[in-house]
């Protein structure tokens, strides 16, 4: 193989020019990552690469893979011979890419089937499976499995072994580990990098997070506005950059030493009355499957309360339980001191409102943003006339109104998902990894929005995430969920600079890894 060549990539939106003509190289067994905020064009590459560009964008320029050329502005039926086969794109989320009514092996086997240059034998596609499976370091049973059985770390591992299954000489991974903790992230970073050596492969890595690209990939494209504005080696380039747009990310990049946006001159007072949100004993089955065992949580008026863990920790479940989306087995949740009976029935909009991780999932893509909020406002009583004071409240202009989501950078987008939780004025936002799709700079922004919104508000906030960097910066006190238990609690200052409980030392080491430039241990701070 002689590796993979990139040369005049362009990409022509509905606006004209939406990538600037880009040329790039990537030796076998190397991996080339590409960074910037949201709107830089760096999915767009992806997607330009795998043929897969939303309708009414096209790509210009050509790729050489190995031996093999392709035109980037084919044809549907050419792009099908080279998807899967030559190059294939691992996206962020498995559950997009895996259907969630077939089982695990299946969804592997239909690649193999597709691969295979003959049809194989029962026999031979459940050994191949299995031998897949192997490969990503999952058990055999797991070919069993529908993906909502499985975590995200161990769903990721099936999207890669899947990916894998047809052999192909270059991997595009468009930010595979966003939704994942810091642990998890490393095992499928460090899973990919060991799969690519072994099979001599080309990567392409999409990602936001400057952690996980250094120590991990050879050389770094930064792009902004459609354009490259740095490359080189990962090393050089991010411990020496050149552009003040690349130093401008660096410094954005949250770290684990940073002071807690709550805990400044802008926090709440401390109340000492009973907290608004009290949640006790509370415990939830999926089948027999124990996913939180013995729940306690308090959330103060105007307080922001972290919950952190690793995937698959109970945290997302922790959220659903409390918004009404999940119905708790046993337990108790109180709002105001007044108990909640489990489910949506018992929960008023002015009560409590959730922001997903995924605002492009959860804003309807055929209505204009004023009409979503128009339909959120009208929930609550509220006039269509407020929609302008709405956008305002969350920093973005009155014409937006116009715009549809897809028209929306990803930052735009959650400020929207959170205009929207807002129209009912509720009294608890609970934010379930509301930030972690999002690049440094925008989740910056995002945040420093949140603690606005809590400053002006007296909003309470429940911020669920995997990220302990996040969490220090935004939250007053953190709790630390492991296998659906509060193994530990506290402060931010307390609880990640001199963690108790092993499992919560062993994510600040985790953490740490991933940015070698974090001090865990903040001297000199109050």
């Amino acid at each position: 193989m002689n590796g993979v060549r990139i040369e005049g990539l362009t990409v022509i939106g509905h606006d004209g020019p939406m990538v600037a003509p880009l040329d790039a190289a990537i030796e076998p067994g190397r991996t080339l990552a590409v960074i910037g905020e949201s709107g830089s064009g760096k999915t767009l590459t992806a997607k330009a690469l795998v043929g897969l560009l939303p309708r009414g964008f096209r790509a210009n320029g050509s790729m050489h893979i190995g031996s093999r050329a392709v035109g980037l502005d084919a044809s549907d039926a050419e792009w099908r011979s080279v998807r899967g086969r030559t190059v294939t794109l691992l996206l962020q989320d498995p559950f997009t890419s895996l259907s969630p009514v077939h089982r695990c092996g299946d969804q592997i086997g239909w690649t193999l089937d597709a691969a295979a240059p003959r049809r194989l034998s029962r026999g031979e596609r459940d050994q191949a499976v299995a031998e897949a499976l192997a490969e990503v370091k999952l058990p055999s049973y797991v070919a069993r499995s529908y993906p909502h059985q499985l975590s995200g770390g161990m769903r990721q591992r099936v999207a890669i072994a899947a990916a894998l299954a047809a052999d192909p000489e270059l991997i595009i991974a468009d930010e595979p580990t966003t939704a994942l903790d810091a642990s998890n992230q490393a095992e499928i970073l460090d899973l990919l990098r060991s799969v690519q050596r072994a099979r001599n492969l080309c990567v392409i890595l999409i990602s936001h997070d400057l952690g996980l690209v250094r120590g991990r990939t050879d050389h770094v494209l930064v792009m902004r506005h459609g354009e490259v504005v740095e490359r080189g080696a990962t090393a050089t380039v991010l411990a020496d950059p050149q552009h003040p747009y690349t130093r401008a990310l660096i410094e954005a990049d949250p770290t684990l030493a940073a002071s807690s946006a709550a805990a400044g001159p802008g926090g709440m007072p401390d109340d000492d009355g009973a907290p608004l949100l009290r949640a006790r004993g509370v415990v939830k089955h999926f089948g027999e499957r124990l996913v939180l065992d013995d729940v306690d949580l308090d959330v103060g008026s105007g307080k922001i309360v972290g919950v952190v863990g690793e995937s698959g920790s109970g945290k997302s479940t922790l959220a659903r339980c409390i918004a009404g989306l999940e119905t708790e087995g046993s337990g108790e949740i109180l709002f105001d001191g007044a108990p909640l009976a489990p489910g949506r029935r018992s929960r008023t909009p002015g009560q409590m409102q959730i922001v997903f991780q995924d605002p492009y999932s959860s804003l309807n893509p055929m209505m204009s943003i004023g009409a979503i909020l128009r339909e959120a406002l009208g929930v609550a009583g509220r006039p269509p006339g407020d929609v302008a004071s709405l956008l305002a409240t969350v920093g973005l202009p009155a014409e937006f109104a116009r715009k549809r989501p897809a028209e929306l950078s990803g930052g735009q987008r959650q400020r929207v998902a959170i205009a929207r939780s807002l129209a009912p004025n509720p009294r608890l936002l609970i934010c379930d990894e509301s930030v972690s799709a999002l690049d440094v700079s925008v989740q910056a922004q995002i945040l420093a929005l949140l603690v606005r919104l809590r400053d002006e508000l007296g909003i309470a906030i429940l911020f669920i995430s995997h990220d302990l960097a996040v969490v220090r910066m935004l939250a007053d006190t953190v709790a630390v969920l492991w296998q659906g238990r509060v193994v530990e609690s506290g402060t931010c200052e307390q609880v990640l600079s001199e963690p108790r409980h092993e499992y919560t030392a062993l994510l600040v080491a985790a953490a740490r890894r991933e940015n070698p430039g974090v001090v865990v241990d903040a001297p000199g701070k109050d």
